[in-house]
């Protein structure tokens, strides 16, 4: 039997308005159509089917058999093409969204913002960038909580089997220190040489960054000294400039606080860094999430 082929949703939605009107008229109004017109569709319709499915009677409008058939089916298909619509709906607002992106320290590197977002509105040019500037107590900048959906942010990450990531930057990690220090004089130094010295400590709710960032794998189980705790690059300068203690810094953010006063050297006996920007996993495949991290290989890459 050769299967009926292309009936519209249209004339389901007509062929259903008039099944449960049981009026043509009151079914035209339902669907602001003229009563001819949907007449004429109907019939279209049935020929269409090779069948009749309405009956016009004395009383009104009666379902015939196949009338009856149809219609459960006709629901159905009607229900999963606007569950589909609306899932468009969807999809279209989600590539007009809006795409917060999170950092705690803004991620300069030659450019590498400015270069992401041209990218990435060019592919999604309906889509808005937000940038939400968030602070050293949280590792992830937004991420944990869903404040942000992308985020410029360091390895290692807590809980970092709940998020991929793409490399932006492995840099090496430099020491910090007031200019008047001894080791100052020095063109690079020993991590040994360090060691004992007071270090300036992220919030303990930054975690395995906090470990990081004190060099905690190279020290061979001895507990840091901590000068000072900094949550800012501002206070990082100021602790620096009043002798609280040195602090390891990312190459690419060595910029950032060598003012007046302050120096970086390069340290031997210690790994580089590593600038990510990170996802929820859960959102890898979100349109924007999944555009802008694209956008940043390409840039990185190029």
């Amino acid at each position: 039997m050769a299967m009926t082929t292309d009936v519209h949703v249209r004339d389901l939605r007509y062929f259903l308005a008039v099944a449960e009107e049981l009026h043509f008229t009151r079914a035209a109004e339902r669907l602001y159509v003229s009563q001819p017109a949907l007449s004429k569709q109907i019939r279209a319709l049935e020929r269409q089917l090779g069948v009749e499915l309405l009956r016009r009677d004395p009383r009104g409008v009666l379902l015939t058999e196949a009338g009856q058939a149809l219609l459960p089916h006709a629901r159905q298909v009607l229900a999963a093409w606007a569950a589909a619509d609306a899932a468009m709906a969807t999809a279209r607002a989600a590539e007009r969204g809006t795409l917060v992106v999170g950092m705690s320290t803004s991620p300069g590197r030659g450019g590498l913002l400015p270069a992401i977002r041209s990218r990435f509105t060019a592919a999604h040019p309906e889509a808005v960038v937000r940038l939400r500037q968030m602070s050293w107590q949280d590792p992830t900048a937004g991420l944990a909580d869903g404040e942000t959906e992308v985020a410029f942010v360091w390895l290692p990450l807590p809980d970092e089997e709940r998020y991929g990531w793409t490399v932006v930057a492995e840099e090496p990690r430099l020491v910090a220190l007031p200019d008047n220090h001894p080791l100052a004089a020095r063109e690079e130094v020993d991590f040994a040489d360090l060691a004992d010295e007071p270090f300036l400590a992220l919030p303990p709710s930054t975690g395995p960054l906090r470990d990081f960032w004190l060099a905690l794998d190279e020290r061979s189980g001895r507990p840091p000294r901590i000068g000072a705790e900094i949550a800012g690059t501002e206070e990082t300068y100021e602790a620096l400039v009043a002798g609280l203690g040195i602090c390891l810094v990312a190459a690419g953010n060595a910029p950032l606080i060598t003012l007046g006063g302050v120096v970086t050297r390069p340290v031997r006996g210690i790994g580089p860094s590593r600038f990510v920007l990170a996802w929820r996993k859960q959102d890898g495949g979100r349109a924007l999430v999944r555009g802008y991290t694209e956008a940043c290989r390409a840039v990185v890459g190029g």
